[in-house]
């Protein structure tokens, strides 16, 4: 029955070591986000122009835009007022899943598995930001998983890296390190690592994101469910969780969330939805989870 919670239509979508910069700003000021101020001379007189502000929409850039989570994700950063790079595979196709035309989102060919430098061009100087809702399709290959969540996230990260862009949305998995939490025999555990232990992979790829000196958030979300949310989200540090599930939407909701809450910056939660949770506000959900 375990297993069977924790299954997904994608099966899974998908310690820092460096110096934590002095501000936890969601988004550093970035070359295209400028706030101008003139001074002109009148005579003997100085006056100051009116502070003219020529910034932009943010920009975040969504690897695996058209998945279950990334799609939401997208939706609900254009809702918020983001604009959206999504990072896609086959754009025509891309597009018949985003009917609306909106003029805030763009699509851009980009496969995580296709070394960094590629993905760099794809994410472009002009992003502020990075989600990855990626996740492999469950295959034969016991290859996939390391290929996409594992090699394909560090590709992301380094991206990254190359380009300046310093915040990123990783989104993961519960139970990831569930060895070291004593759920060797947990019946999901057990399943989904049966696929190329994909919770290994994504592990490794978290511990290289931890250690990149990008400001992150990684979110371990329960057992994916398509369905509407029912009850509110619980929120807890790593390694706590080991059962239970949450709508996508939620999923979503948490990672845009992330971008704007600095209480975010530098930390791995796991969420889950419960109907006898309270609601409780994002900045506060967030600035419960201790930085490790």
């Amino acid at each position: 029955m375990a297993a069977a919670l924790f299954f997904r239509t994608s099966l899974f979508h998908n310690f820092s070591l460096s110096p934590k910069p002095a501000s936890l700003s969601p988004f550093p000021l970035k070359p295209h986000s400028l706030l101008l101020k003139a001074s002109m001379m009148e005579g003997s007189e100085i006056t100051e122009k009116e502070e003219v502000s020529v910034s932009e929409k943010k920009k975040i850039f969504v690897a695996g835009a058209t998945g279950n989570t990334g799609k939401r994700i997208v939706q609900q950063l254009l809702a918020k007022g983001f604009a959206v790079k999504a990072g896609v595979r086959d754009i025509d196709k891309a597009k018949t899943s985003f009917s609306d035309g909106n003029p805030d989102l763009q699509f851009v060919k980009a496969d995580v598995t296709e070394g960094s430098t590629k993905l760099a061009e794809a994410i472009g100087a002009d992003s502020d930001a990075v989600i990855c809702a990626t996740g492999f399709r469950p295959s034969w290959d016991l290859l996939a998983p390391w290929k996409v969540d594992n090699f394909g996230t560090v590709n992301l990260v380094e991206a990254c890296r190359k380009i300046g862009v310093n915040k990123f949305i990783l989104i993961s998995s519960i139970l990831v390190n569930g060895a070291a939490m004593g759920q060797l025999l947990n019946p999901a555990y057990i399943f989904l690592n049966v696929f190329g232990l994909t919770l290994i992979a994504k592990l490794q790829a978290e511990q290289h994101m931890r250690k990149s000196g990008i400001n992150y958030t990684i979110i371990r979300p329960g057992g994916l469910k398509n369905d509407p949310p029912k009850g509110n989200i619980v929120m807890e540090p790593e390694d706590t969780l080991y059962e239970g599930s949450i709508s996508r939407d939620q999923v979503a909701e948490v990672a845009v969330e992330a971008l704007i809450h600095p209480e975010a910056a530098y930390k791995v939660v796991e969420i889950v939805a419960r109907t006898e949770a309270p609601k409780r506000p994002f900045q506060e959900l967030f600035g419960s989870i201790k930085q490790r």
